[in-house]
């Protein structure tokens, strides 16, 4: 009779998935957006530690969530065989790991970098863990809460470019909130099953039909649209930037709007899923070059 071996031991692509690479390559790129958008003087150190900064801030938040919400993920369909409820990594070293990452961000950022670019990362840290985490379990707006989160990132970037955040650092603050409307909103409603078997009070749970989901998507999309054309309209970028954004734009405001019909609305949540991704690095690139090679 052979004795049992136990778990296996955690290897390196166990706690690497435990950051939530692609999610938090997300935020690093978006930190990195701000950073560009601010016509930086050249300065290859500062850089390096904002990479760094927000890439160790983003993988901690995303440990220390799967920590926390080990218990649904445990539930769900899709999240099951996440590191920690498949028993890949232990509870105590994730959150460890979690910590030490957040802690190892807020030193370089404020040793590195500045005051203001660490304040923004702690609130994102804050916000994410403290404030959207929880909320997903009893209140119906925590899509918004969490893309209000999701939204710091770019101003981590311009506050370690500029020192301060001006007027064009909030309209991309708010460029990535209305983002994150409909692209969680087309992802939920696609899980809107793994959601409901955790009482997740989420607006596609409590809307069977759909119709809100859609027509809450849209009419971000419409905000977002509008936004991404305001640093034109305020003479902080060139007309280029503007075709860009109103092609992009136009491009998914038309994906939004085919979520809108009650035929075929689970296929049309993955296009937009889809639009969603494409869309903002075609305006985030457009933004980044035209401030630093167009834009007088």
């Amino acid at each position: 009779m052979t004795a049992d071996p136990g778990p296996a031991t955690a290897g390196f692509r166990d706690y690497l998935e435990l950051t939530k690479p692609r999610l938090s390559l997300l935020s690093v790129l978006t930190a990195l957006a701000g950073y560009y958008a601010t016509r930086p003087a050249h300065d290859t150190g500062k850089l390096i530690c904002v990479l760094i900064g927000t890439s160790l801030a983003a993988g901690g938040v995303a440990a220390l969530n799967q920590w926390m919400e080990r218990d649904t993920d445990a539930r769900m369909e899709r999240t099951a065989d996440r590191p920690i409820p498949s028993g890949k990594v232990p509870d105590g070293s994730a959150f460890v790991l979690g910590i030490l990452m957040c802690i190892a961000a807020l030193f370089l950022l404020f040793a590195k970098v500045n005051p203001m670019a660490t304040l923004f990362t702690l609130l994102t840290i804050f916000s994410y863990l403290c404030w959207y985490t929880p909320a997903k379990r009893w209140s119906r707006w925590s899509t918004e809460i969490g893309a209000l989160a999701g939204a710091f990132p770019p101003l981590i970037g311009w506050a370690a470019g500029e020192g301060r955040v001006s007027a064009l650092g909030w309209l991309l603050f708010g460029v990535l909130f209305f983002w994150q409307i409909p692209h969680f909103m087309a992802i939920a409603w696609t899980y809107r099953r793994d959601y409901s078997a955790v009482a997740f009070p989420m607006l596609p749970v409590r809307d069977e039909s759909g119709a809100w989901v859609a027509g809450w998507s849209f009419a971000n999309t419409v905000f977002l649209v509008a936004v991404s054309l305001l640093p034109t309209a305020l003479h902080l970028t060139s007309g280029y930037y503007a075709v860009v954004a109103s092609v992009a734009g136009a491009w998914f405001l038309w994906r939004a709007a085919l979520f809108l019909r009650p035929t075929g609305r689970d296929a049309a949540a993955r296009r937009l899923f889809l639009a969603s991704i494409a869309y903002l690095p075609v305006v985030l690139i457009a933004l980044v070059a035209d401030r630093l090679l167009i834009f007088p």
